[in-house]
């Protein structure tokens, strides 16, 4: 491997910008889980839960032999292998409808009782639930990393650049969010979705992320819509 390989950096560039994409549903989930926290916390715990999920998948990819086996059949059902893989999958998908649900849950009743939703959440308690989620999202994301990339430093440094760059957009995103509840709901809806495509992948019906994100990218774009209408609205 040469550093003047040109192939060399159009690996790099292809797999941080998919990285950076992959990496979108752990920003919100993070985000949504830290604004349970005082605010003073909030940041603290966005820090901390990207450094841990950098941390997580360069350890996956330093086991990249046991990763590769990680996707043989361990079992079958019905016909169909169930790998390490595909556990892991339906247990972040099952986590991720539970979590969803149980926000949502908490957002409308909290909303409707005239209370404001309270952060009692302890910070090792979220922090605990962002661990358990960076697992789900880093096996995911370093499978595909493995499948794009030939050299492990390349995906090394793919990781690190996409996370930096999730570091830095992690604050505006999670002051966004706080700002607008419909926003938040929009997230842990699509965070709703997200955990079906997990079990559904599990299961070994593949469903493209594209059509996910098409769909998350449209439905931002109408609420950001609805967000400025609004604003004229009480301008008026």
């Amino acid at each position: 491997m040469s550093i003047t390989d040109p192939n060399l950096w159009i690996s790099l560039v292809t797999l941080t910008a998919l990285e950076i994409v992959l990496g979108i549903d752990n920003i919100i989930f993070i985000t949504i889980l830290a604004g349970k926290l005082a605010e003073a916390l909030q940041g603290r715990a966005r820090t901390i839960g990207l450094a841990l999920a950098l941390i997580t998948r360069v350890l996956l990819l330093c086991s990249i032999f046991w990763l590769t086996r990680l996707t043989a059949p361990l079992f079958h059902v019905f016909g169909h292998g169930f790998s390490g893989r595909d556990l892991v999958m339906i247990a972040g998908g099952l986590f991720l409808l539970w979590k969803s649900v149980h926000e949502i849950h908490g957002t409308v009743e909290g909303e409707e009782s005239g209370q404001p939703e309270k952060k009692s959440t302890g910070f090792w308690g979220v922090i605990a639930q962002i661990v358990v989620i960076d697992i789900v999202f880093s096996l995911d994301s370093v499978i595909t990393a493995v499948g794009l990339a030939q050299h492990i430093e390349v995906m090394i440094a793919a990781v690190v650049l996409a996370m930096g760059v999730m570091l830095l957009a992690a604050k505006p995103i999670g002051d966004f969010v706080n700002r607008h509840p419909t926003i938040k709901m929009l997230a842990l809806s699509f965070l709703l979705l997200v955990g079906m495509v997990l079990i559904a992948d599990g299961c070994g019906q593949h469903v493209d992320k594209g059509y996910i994100y098409f769909a998350m990218a449209f439905s931002f774009a109408v609420e950001m819509l609805n967000i400025r209408m609004r604003k004229k609205q009480a301008k008026g």
